[in-house]
């Protein structure tokens, strides 16, 4: 069982150092076999380690898919360069990067020599399944936070109305999503009455 999630600043650890940031996205990276990066790297980041609340978490997810690239590669500099900048960025990039691709590539030979073989498609569908798991359970976390916020969860029912059943392309729905969405929550300060 996990700890709850973070909530305040009070219950976060302290900020991590360069080697924590490396083995914590390297956790990450080995944990996420198959898919569901981002429902672990919320795991870990945000309920083991507690390096950030959801709410820090999800503001790093929502900039990582916002630019281009993959998501998750995104979301390691963005946290690493939370903690330490440009020094961060590489620690927690090399974390999600250097051993991963070193076991993909080792295989990848593997695969490609026994990739006729039934019980290996088999296999793989499995880990496609318990991905399509993790990030549903992810999904459901994040609810959690936007639970009473109508507007989120108007513009997620849009976003996945659009996709899911409408089968718009995702380059227009982000672009038209994501202004929108930024333009509604962009901090405000309150109006003050004049004098």
């Amino acid at each position: 069982m996990t700890d709850p999630t973070p909530s305040s600043p009070a219950q976060l650890a302290p900020p991590p150092g360069l080697r924590e940031l490396f083995f914590g996205m390297l956790q990450v990276a080995l944990s996420a076999f198959g898919g569901g990066l981002s429902a672990w790297s919320q795991r870990i980041v945000v309920e083991q380690r507690r390096w950030m609340s959801n709410e820090q978490f999800l503001t790093g997810l929502t900039v990582a898919r916002l630019f281009p690239g993959p998501n998750q590669i995104n979301m390691a500099v963005y946290i690493g360069a939370e903690f330490h900048g440009l020094v961060g960025a590489v620690a927690a990039l090399s974390g999600m990067l250097l051993v991963p691709f070193s076991l993909l590539m080792a295989f990848g030979l593997i695969y490609f020599q026994i990739h006729a073989l039934p019980a290996v498609d088999r296999l793989l569908a499995g880990v496609v399944a318990a991905a399509a798991g993790m990030a549903l359970s992810m999904g459901f976390k994040i609810l959690d936070q936007y639970w009473k916020d109508a507007v989120a969860l108007l513009l997620a029912a849009a976003v996945f109305l659009a996709l899911s059943f409408f089968h718009a392309r995702l380059v227009p729905v982000v672009l038209i999503s994501g202004p929108l969405a930024m333009i509604w929550y962009w901090p405000r300060s309150a109006v003050r009455p004049r004098p």
